[in-house]
């Protein structure tokens, strides 16, 4: 990726561990990155057996007082945050100020909605698994492990592609008119 001012990324249908290495590496050297719509990021392998890792994973904790941590997020941004944190040596200074040049979103908030947004091919899942392979999204493991709001985000999703299939509409016509305009000074 060459160097930009800022890089934003939208998450739908990525691998997270291919992903978040991207993301580290990147975060490193100095760009600033931010992720869209990370409920709709993806692990390989089923549903059911991600589920187990999951639940595996929210068992380790504390024995003698849970508060302490570790701390386990449920919301799908969190994840994707702590998946890029275990990738870089955070406790440092340097990974410190790599980690505070991350974004994650759970949608298209409003600031990006308006601004282009990339993928990553070495971390996308059409490319990157075996066709028929199963998989699953980070959205629907973190609905069932206890994320509330998926619901919610859903719905502004919609809200969001409405409004901008509307724009692309008038951007369209804008175009046609101009064309034919251009034609008709031309002639």
């Amino acid at each position: 990726m060459g160097f930009e001012k800022s890089i934003i990324i939208d998450g739908k249908d990525h691998l997270v561990g291919r992903l978040a290495s991207t993301i580290a590496k990147c975060l490193l050297q100095g760009q600033k990155i931010v992720v869209v719509r990370c409920e709709q990021l993806c692990f390989s392998g089923n549903f059911y057996r991600n589920k187990l890792k999951f639940l595996d994973y929210l068992r380790k904790r504390m024995n003698t007082k849970p508060s302490r941590g570790p701390y386990h997020f449920r919301a799908p941004s969190k994840c994707l945050f702590k998946v890029v944190r275990g990738m870089i040596p955070h406790k440092t200074k340097r990974g410190m100020e790599a980690l505070n040049r991350l974004k994650v979103f759970d949608g298209i908030p409003a600031p990006y909605d308006k601004r282009k947004r990339m993928v990553i091919p070495s971390a996308l899942r059409v490319l990157k698994l075996k066709p028929g392979r199963k998989y699953c999204s980070l959205g629907r493991l973190s609905s069932e492990t206890g994320w509330k709001y998926g619901g919610i985000i859903e719905t502004l999703e919609e809200k969001r592609k409405a409004k901008s299939a509307l724009y692309y509409q008038a951007k369209k016509e804008a175009l046609r008119l101009t064309a034919k305009a251009e034609q008709q000074v031309g002639a």
